[in-house]
């Protein structure tokens, strides 16, 4: 069976950016570079269009920017979302809470590398999120500190278990499924149903969102089994 490749669209104002991009992800296997875009208008007219795997957007464009352009593909109101990357040179946590509630399945710094901007886009081709590990831990510390809107995050449909409540403090940790099924001695199949499950109940469409609501709700540093 032949690697599957993810389709990737790229939008940065800078050529020289894009140019880099496109070089750096075509190097890696199973990424081509379908499409590029010079502003957030224009990346939202082409994905659609072409319906890439993975959209990998600048924040800051002229016109349209990465935010709004990650809305109108992603948002909370979209019927059919696309999958988004937003990248940036600015390590601002408005820009990173912003992306993922904009809908976002990954954050990076432009300076992340080969090898990260390779993993975030199977990561988000695949349904799963990743944000760069320069900005991970001050996120959680952003999540844990902001103070509360004025609206509660929804309770769950019906509520987690126990298993269910360390899989998502995991999960809202940064860890994909392979780290949490060592780190909690499940299966990979078995963290992908309590996964599935947890999403089910919060009606969340990512990880991203899992991770955003355990924040909220003071959930992420839960590691025992609550009887």
């Amino acid at each position: 069976m032949g690697v599957v490749t993810v389709r990737v669209l790229i939008a940065d104002d800078q050529e020289l950016v894009r140019t880099g991009l496109r070089v750096i992800l075509g190097a890696q296997p199973g990424i081509e570079v379908v499409a590029e875009a010079a502003d957030g208008a224009e990346a939202v007219e082409m994905a659609r269009d072409l319906r890439p795997d993975v959209s990998l957007l600048d924040i800051r464009m002229p016109g349209m920017d990465g935010l709004a352009a990650t809305r109108a593909l992603a948002g909370p109101g979209v019927a059919d979302p696309l999958a988004v990357v937003v990248m940036t040179t600015f390590d601002l946590d408005e820009y990173v809470y912003e992306a993922l509630r904009s809908g976002a399945r990954g954050f990076l710094l432009k300076n992340a590398g080969p090898a990260l901007f390779a993993e975030a886009v199977h990561a988000a081709a695949r349904g799963d999120a990743l944000i760069d590990p320069a900005v991970t831990v001050r996120l959680i510390g952003v999540f844990a500190d902001a103070p509360r809107s004025g609206h509660a995050p929804p309770s769950p449909a019906s509520p987690l278990t126990g298993r269910e409540e360390q899989v998502l403090a995991a999960l809202a940790r940064g860890l994909g499924n392979p780290e949490i099924g060592h780190e909690l001695h499940l299966s990979l199949s078995t963290v992908k149903t309590h996964v599935g499950s947890i999403m089910s109940k919060l009606g969340a469409r990512n990880r991203v969102e899992l991770a955003i609501w355990a924040h909220e709700r003071d959930r992420a540093g839960r590691g025992v089994v609550e009887k």
